[in-house]
């Protein structure tokens, strides 16, 4: 005989819920992790702790340049092409942007790193809205230097940019003092000089810091009867941390009270050693009221001038940044703008930090003269803004008006 198991009814009854499986929940966990890792995994990107131009970054994330570059534009407010490149903060957020998992090279992170990362944000793209773009150096022409003058209040500064000017400018300011940054150019030997006049009032500590933050060198005033007070040593913090080279003017050697060398041996306190002390920094002794030795002042900031060797691409897409910003009457938003790359002409689309606009007029700061462009190093008051743009925003001409807008409002997000 043979017995056959799992016949009848039981057995057909287990069989059938063999087939079918149990209601009982089965634990998963497992699968899930297994699942969720190797997603992970095939979603983390390691990126090189340096710069990356955005082409090698589409690369590296697996996406299109033109998906990258629309990513930037859109939900960063960051112009940028294909060959230009991004810091290390911006090619992180674009990744996560993209859904991806950034893992550095070392895999590594502490708590130092953060705080360097958040003292670096200024440097950003994200934060300057333009992706950092290097040009050819057979495209660079020479340019004029950008000098901002800085010092005590009621030292001489805005006498001084009189004297090179031969114009009054205090007639309109309270007390004589300035509470404005202005921008003029001047002159020398045939040679342009930009000047940047920024406030030495402690009123002003903010707006003095953004002067030289966008000069190629500071004279720093000093009077020859007073020496150095609070706002002078400001002055030298500010140049220290700008990282822009000083050149000392012992102004009101004409008063009987002068006395220039105590106002150098003051100096050298604060580590600024002039020539006559045995220094690097260049000194003039001058009287702004009398206009003695002006030549000499000119000269020596031509000679600095030429020892930075500054240059400037004139024929790409203009950059600047904004000094200040007022609206007027029937003229609407004036942005008071420094050019520093590139020349902006009338009709130019642009963005400058939340703002945007096309360019309507370009007027200069004599607030009389119209001009049809503006190159490097070129102090301009530019009508046609929609919105009021910050000092220190980043103004650049877009390639059209949809993209300044676009980028403006990315940014105010």
């Amino acid at each position: 005989m043979s017995l056959r198991i799992g016949t009848g009814k039981k057995g057909r009854q287990a069989s059938i819920r063999n087939r079918r499986g149990t209601l009982k929940r089965k634990d998963r966990s497992a699968e899930k992790a297994a699942r969720a890792e190797k997603r992970d995994r095939l979603n983390t990107v390691v990126l090189p702790d340096e710069p990356m131009t955005v082409g090698e970054l589409a690369e590296v994330i697996g996406e299109t340049p033109v998906s990258v570059i629309k990513y930037l534009m859109t939900d960063l407010g960051v112009m940028a092409a294909v060959s230009q490149s991004l810091d290390v903060q911006t090619c992180e957020s674009v990744a996560e942007g993209f859904g991806k998992i950034v893992a550095g090279e070392d895999d590594e992170f502490d708590d130092e790193d953060d705080e360097d990362d958040d003292e670096d944000w200024e440097d950003t793209a994200m934060y300057m809205g333009i992706a950092a773009d290097e040009d050819d150096p057979e495209d660079l022409q020479p340019r004029p230097p950008v000098v901002t003058i800085m010092g005590h209040v009621d030292h001489g500064k805005t006498s001084l940019l009189d004297a090179i000017r031969n114009t009054r400018v205090t007639a309109g300011e309270a007390g004589g003092i300035t509470q404005a940054i202005s921008a003029y150019q001047a002159e020398h030997e045939g040679n342009l000089i930009t000047f940047i006049d920024t406030p030495g009032h402690a009123a002003f500590t903010d707006m003095r810091e953004r002067g030289a933050n966008t000069a190629d060198m500071i004279i720093l005033v000093v009077a020859a009867d007073d020496s150095v007070k609070q706002q002078t040593a400001d002055s030298i913090a500010c140049a220290r941390q700008a990282g822009v080279p000083l050149l000392v003017a012992v102004n009101k050697i004409d008063l009987e009270a002068a006395d220039p060398n105590k106002v150098l041996a003051d100096l050298a306190g604060y580590e600024v050693l002039t020539e006559d002390l045995g220094g690097d920094v260049l000194c003039s002794q001058i009287s702004a009221k009398e206009a003695t030795n002006l030549d000499d002042l000119l000269s020596k900031v031509m000679l600095q001038a030429e020892v930075l060797d500054l240059t400037a691409n004139p024929d790409r897409d203009a950059q600047g940044v904004v000094l200040e910003a007022r609206v007027e009457k029937g003229l609407g938003t004036v942005a008071s703008v420094l050019m520093q790359k590139g020349t902006v002409r009338v009709g130019d689309n642009f963005v400058a930090g939340e703002a945007s606009g096309k360019v309507r007029t370009l007027i200069g700061f004599d607030g009389k003269t119209r001009y049809k462009e503006a190159g490097p190093s070129t102090p301009i008051n530019i009508v046609g803004i929609t919105g009021v743009p910050e000092a220190g925003d980043l103004f650049t001409v877009a390639e059209d008006e949809q993209t300044a807008r676009e980028l403006a409002s990315a940014r105010t997000r």
